[in-house]
């Protein structure tokens, strides 16, 4: 019999894990035994602390539900999921480059034609977004649907209000030539929930718990690896400081404005608008 004492506990636990049939799944637990004891070895882990831990996970779990996911806002938070991404996308440098999900993305939007209006009377400064989808190779990409959401001018999701029908969300497809135009309304910068566990811990800090403006894509197409990512408006404030790490460069647009005229759907807008042009462009599978 091997009795079990400070120095052997890791050792012991992780070889029960290596009975895991699957063999990822036995790298995985071993693996994450050895850096769970090693992370409490190195700070000393308290029972209180240790305690404290379980109850904000119970919590994170209990305020969790179809339409709020706070365990990913968590990973979100501590920059495993722009880590996780980063690992899993690592694509040409002349690629749109792939961010997180985030936890407000909701399945089944509708399809809007060619310059449709997601916003639908959703109070705001009208926004054009239009651009191309290629290849690598410059090759236009027909019949590329992309999935669209952002929140509203107080910065929330649909999946955080109660409403009935499809808000601030939908699809496009692009025609022959590539080409795409989506209206919906400029967004702004705003905070993540801070209701929750995840606003408990922020609040300890001086992180920021704030997001620049910006607009979420998915882009799902045959040929292609798929592409989640963001627009994010030139200028905003937050871009240097976004609380989930998903700012880059490259994805940072000029929103520029524009007197009442010509749009890019080929209408005519009789308020001031807004214009921002971007060519996505697929990484080949």
């Amino acid at each position: 019999m091997e009795l079990v004492t400070e120095d052997n506990i890791t050792e012991l636990a992780a070889r029960r894990w290596a009975t895991a049939r699957d063999p990822r799944t036995r790298e995985l637990l071993t693996a994450l035994v050895r850096h769970l004891h090693a992370f409490a070895r190195e700070v000393r882990l308290t029972e209180d602390e240790w305690m404290a831990a379980i109850q904000w996970l119970t919590a994170t779990g209990q305020i969790s539900d179809e339409k709020r996911e706070e365990f990913i806002l968590t990973s979100d938070v501590l920059g495993l999921s722009m880590l996780v991404v980063q690992m899993n996308r690592r694509f040409d440098e002349a690629a749109t480059p792939a961010t997180v999900l985030g936890p407000f993305h909701i399945d089944g939007s509708p399809e809007l034609a060619f310059g449709g209006d997601m916003s639908d009377g959703v109070p705001g400064i009208p926004l054009y977004l239009s651009g191309i989808v290629r290849s690598l190779d410059g090759t236009p990409v027909g019949g590329a649907v992309l999935d669209v959401w952002q929140a509203d001018a107080d910065g929330n999701y649909e999946s955080q209000l109660e409403v009935d029908e499809a808000r601030l969300r939908a699809k496009y497809t692009t025609r022959a030539d590539g080409s795409y135009c989506l209206r919906t309304i400029a967004p702004k910068g705003y905070s993540i929930p801070m209701d929750g566990p995840v606003g408990d811990l922020i609040r300890q800090t001086e992180i920021s718990h704030f997001r620049p403006a910006h607009v979420h894509f998915l882009l799902n197409v045959d040929g292609y690896q798929p592409l989640i990512t963001h627009l994010f408006e030139q200028g905003a404030q937050y871009l240097d400081s976004d609380v989930v790490f998903g700012t880059k460069e490259e994805l940072v647009v000029a929103f520029e404005p524009r007197e009442p005229g010509p749009t890019p759907d080929g209408g005519v807008s009789d308020v001031p608008w807004v214009e921002a042009r971007y060519d996505f462009v697929l990484q080949p599978a």
